[in-house]
């Protein structure tokens, strides 16, 4: 199998989480960075334990041979000025740009329940409710992906559990009324599993607009209790409804998903994103898991 257009990389919410900081506060930047090197990954995202100096980060990952290549990027187009979406943009393409990354990523959370303990993810997703609603997010969208587009970068959009982006349905909404020079998908199949949706489907539909990659996968009795007890997405995350692939305990076809990949023209990166309670899953252990299964779906 051909993947010479493909990075391997690792993000650092399975070692300490942005939002439940007390999965992983034990866990340091400088452990972190390590064991994504020691587990055999060329790249990784960046976490809230990150240093923001640039000069700093970059000792620390040329040391461990690791690059920047992406960043989640909280979009708040349904709930705040254009203005200010704009500015937060500019600054973290700022700090991408000096670390050579090429996607910007992340998702809406101004409308969102996916930050929220208490609200059950299946209930209280954001909405786009009126025409009005989708022309404003998707012109908010394109005049950023003009902006990435300008600086040699790419917006790769992240539908997310609990957002107004979430299934596949609202996601061919998304690529159709955005310009598909400006806006590209982070596609993330364990989020369009989790949604009730056919991950394999979703990519092989997507593949000609994406951007970069994230694969982790769902344990399936856990779902099943997120939607029993009407759990919240981040319950469900504490209580390990995601794993990485290699897992037994997951489900997804992952040979499929890279068979895709092959016969595509999609060149980036592929992320393992698999976040989990460090406690309960040793992050090491399950990056190496992972980056063995991958190893032996491609080669890398």
């Amino acid at each position: 199998m051909n993947f010479e257009n493909i990075k391997l990389g690792v993000a650092p919410i399975n070692w300490t989480n942005d939002d439940m900081p007390e999965l992983g506060g034990e866990n340091t930047f400088e452990q972190c960075v390590s064991e994504m090197a020691l587990a055999g990954f060329t790249g990784c995202e960046v976490g809230n334990k990150f240093p923001r100096d640039t000069n700093v980060l970059k000792k620390a990952l040329g040391l461990r041979g690791l690059q920047i290549c992406n960043q989640w990027n909280s979009y708040e187009l349904t709930t705040k000025s254009f203005a200010e979406n704009r500015e937060n943009f500019t600054k973290l393409l700022d700090f991408l740009e000096i670390m050579g990354a090429k996607v910007i990523g992340g998702g809406e959370t101004g409308n969102s329940c996916q930050g929220q303990m208490d609200v059950p993810v299946f209930e209280g997703k954001g909405m786009l409710n009126t025409r009005e609603d989708w022309d404003s997010f998707t012109y908010g969208l394109d005049e950023l992906g003009k902006i990435a587009r300008d600086r040699g970068m790419k917006l790769a959009f992240h539908h997310h559990m609990g957002t107004c982006i979430q299934t596949m349905e609202e996601t061919d909404r998304l690529l159709n009324e955005t310009n598909p020079d400006y806006v590209f998908l982070n596609y993330d199949c364990g989020h369009f599993h989790f949604a009730g949706e056919d991950p394999v489907a979703a990519l092989n539909k997507y593949i000609g607009r994406t951007a970069h990659i994230h694969l982790k996968d769902v344990r399936p009795n856990v779902l099943q209790r997120v939607h029993d007890e009407r759990l919240s997405f981040l319950a469900a995350v504490k209580n390990g409804v995601f794993t990485v692939p290699g897992d037994p305990e997951g489900c997804i076809d992952f040979p499929s998903l890279f068979e895709i990949i092959k016969k595509s023209d999609y060149a980036g990166w592929i992320v393992l994103e698999a976040e989990q309670d460090p406690a309960k899953a040793n992050p090491l252990e399950y990056a190496m898991i992972a980056r063995n299964f991958f190893r032996g779906l491609t080669g890398i």
